[in-house]
């Protein structure tokens, strides 16, 4: 398809992305349908990702997800970015040789890569994939093991180095909603029951990203993937695709099919959790957060903080409190939040609690404003 003359203003661009990310309405579809539309949702940690379903689907039961964690029909592995993502065994055999040049160039440049340079990674590989086909390892325990054959390095290393050169699975109970256990890992091929696809497929990642983020850059798309050089990816395409601009001019490309609804369509609060995938998922996150406050939602340490979406953006940081009986959801406000906008926020942060905290017997949502 040819270029557009067609301007989208951040606003149309804001609600095009809420829509794709199933954040204008929830929908009644299945856990893993609604995952495969995402590409994954991120999911280094062992439960909060569980609030970006339930943010997305009506009705979610946490048990029912944890139920297909334990039956396999959902896994927790490292994809985009070289950081877990909770995807299905179908999209992780394509994912995984797509996104593997990410995880090589996250192993050479780190600490990791720098302390294995003087081993033959195929052996290292070769050795962690015989001893994790005997049963699931922690990255500790595969790295003890492994440091035995090569004690001049540290098995912590060792192990990381096995995380990014072999496709591997955390599994459960590590994840799975009520329950707890420690990161064992093992080969994602054995435990799925699926070979991996025999090589990458990177007009597949372009196509299935724009569908869940789109409309984007090409920058946007690297961001989110971590790889590199997609521009003659997206060249390649661009006869099936739709080319559009920003407010700065910039080419956003999307599918001709599909949804962008107009900037004045409304936008319900919800509430994200910490790595969510609207937040992860461009170069430019200024179609939800301004400038301003994207300062303030930097991660410290690595975690950056859960947030709030009114109208469509961000407008606060969130945490749940909890003593022996009650629950209360405290939203930290970046400006005031006032009339129907509170009143929705209390609600929905109800609804939140209810949720997180179904075991307490009171639930309540306070307003701080900072800034």
């Amino acid at each position: 398809m040819a270029a557009t003359d067609t301007v989208l203003s951040r606003r149309a661009l804001n609600r095009a992305t809420l829509a794709r990310q199933f954040l204008l309405r929830r929908v009644d579809r299945p856990v893993t349908e609604v995952v495969t539309h995402l590409v994954g949702l991120q999911a280094q940690t062992t439960h909060t990702w569980y609030v970006g379903l339930q943010n997305r689907i009506e009705g979610l039961s946490p048990e029912s997800v944890g139920r297909q964690l334990t039956d396999g029909e959902l896994i927790r592995t490292s994809l985009m970015r070289s950081t877990l993502h909770l995807v299905t065994p179908e999209d992780q055999r394509w994912l995984r040789p797509t996104v593997q040049a990410a995880m090589t160039r996250d192993l050479a440049g780190s600490s990791h890569g720098r302390a294995t340079a003087g081993v033959d990674p195929e052996a290292v590989v070769e050795a962690g994939r015989a001893l994790l086909e005997k049963g699931p390892l922690t990255p500790t325990e595969l790295g003890a093991h492994l440091a035995e054959r090569w004690p001049d390095v540290p098995g912590n290393h060792l192990a990381y180095l096995v995380r990014c050169l072999l496709p591997v699975v955390q599994v459960p109970p590590r994840g799975v909603w009520g329950a707890s256990g420690p990161p064992a890992l093992a080969p994602a091929d054995t435990w799925t029951g699926l070979p991996a696809a025999a090589g990458p497929d990177p007009d597949a990642l372009v196509l299935r990203y724009l569908a869940a983020f789109g409309p984007a850059t090409v920058k946007d798309v690297q961001a989110w993937s971590g790889l590199t050089r997609l521009r003659e990816v997206v060249d390649r395409l661009r006869g099936r695709l739709v080319v559009l601009r920003g407010e700065d001019g910039a080419e956003l490309f999307d599918l001709p099919g599909a949804p962008r609804p107009g900037p004045d369509v409304p936008a319900p609060v919800r509430f994200l959790y910490d790595f969510d995938n609207l937040l992860r998922g461009h170069a430019d996150r200024g179609r939800v957060v301004s400038a301003e406050d994207l300062g303030r939602i930097s991660a410290r340490n690595g975690m950056p903080p859960a947030t709030v979406l009114v109208d469509g953006e961000v407008r606060g940081a969130w945490k749940v409190v909890r003593d022996r009986r009650t629950a209360a959801l405290e939203v930290i406000a970046f400006r005031p939040i006032e009339g129907d906008d509170r009143e929705e926020v209390e609600t929905e942060g109800l609804r939140l609690l209810d949720f997180l905290a179904s075991d307490r017997g009171g639930h309540e949502v306070r307003f701080t404003t900072v800034g």
